[in-house]
Formats: C-alpha cells, sequence, structure tokens
C-alpha cells in the first residue's frame, strides 16, 4: 500500500513538472526577439488579424473586451493559425526550429482548450489564454517572415 501511494506521488509530481517546465519554455520561446520583427509585415501581406486582437486587448482593460466580442477574436486568431501553419509547412522549411513550433502548436492548442473551459467562469482568465494565443501566432508570423528573408536573400 505504501509503494502505490508512493508511485502515485512520485507519477503526480513527475507530471506537474512537466506542465510547468513545458509552460515555462513556451512562455521562452514566444519571449524571444529576434534582430528584426517580421510580424506586422507578414501580417498585413497576408490579411491576418493578430495585431488587432492585440491592440484591442492592450487598449481595453481585460474586463471590458465583452464575451461575444472575445469569440471574435478567438475566431480570428483560429483564422490567422490556420493560415500561418499552413504556410510554415509549405515554405521549405529546413527542420531546425520544427520541436520549438510543434511546442507552440501544442500550446495553442492547449490555451484554446483553456478559453473554452474558462471562459464562462472566469473572464480574465479566458483574456490571458486569447492574449496568449496571440503571442503563438505573433511568433508563428516572425518565423514566416525570417524564413521570407532568408529565402530572398539565397
Amino acid at each position: 500500500m505504501t509503494e502505490l501511494i508512493a508511485t502515485a506521488v512520485i507519477m503526480a509530481s513527475s507530471i506537474l513538472l512537466f506542465a510547468y517546465w513545458f509552460r515555462y519554455t513556451c512562455l521562452l520561446i514566444i519571449s524571444a526577439r529576434t534582430t528584426r520583427d517580421y510580424a506586422g509585415a507578414v501580417a498585413v501581406a497576408n490579411q491576418l488579424g493578430f495585431l488587432e486582437v492585440q491592440s484591442q486587448l492592450s487598449d481595453n482593460s481585460p474586463d471590458l473586451v465583452r464575451l461575444p466580442e472575445l469569440d471574435r477574436l478567438k475566431d480570428a486568431l483560429d483564422r490567422d493559425y490556420k493560415v500561418l501553419t499552413y504556410l510554415l509547412k509549405h515554405a521549405g522549411a529546413n527542420g531546425e526550429d520544427g520541436l520549438e513550433m510543434r511546442m507552440l502548436e501544442i500550446e495553442y492548442r492547449v490555451m484554446g482548450a483553456w478559453y473554452s473551459m474558462s471562459r464562462r467562469l472566469s473572464h480574465s482568465a479566458a483574456c490571458r489564454a486569447v492574449e496568449e494565443m496571440s503571442l503563438v501566432i505573433a511568433h508563428f508570423a516572425n518565423a514566416m517572415g525570417e524564413r521570407s528573408s532568408v529565402a530572398a536573400a539565397a
């Protein structure tokens, strides 16, 4: 019985530590800045809405953004996510940042699920989830711009 309890405690703590590591690593990847930010140019070129989402969330207090508006912002991010992941997969990537991109794709989906669960319970948690989803999209847009500039220079 003692071994079973010890095993359960070790398993639970291992899962929690892995989740903490994963989240921390994703936040580090998102916060990394490049010498030139391509996200704005990619957003304009592909008619993406993540910059509008970020400005609306930063201009307004999270409490002022109503639930229907937040749903619309999340839908815009989902569209941007589909466009950018398609472009990144078909941009002839050399695979050097494939693990980071895959981790951020998982993070985006986890934040989408968190948004779906928290939208009725905690408005501020839903706003933070949408904000983090927009940061993942911005990172993808910047990566797409970097790939495009490297391809143009070659």
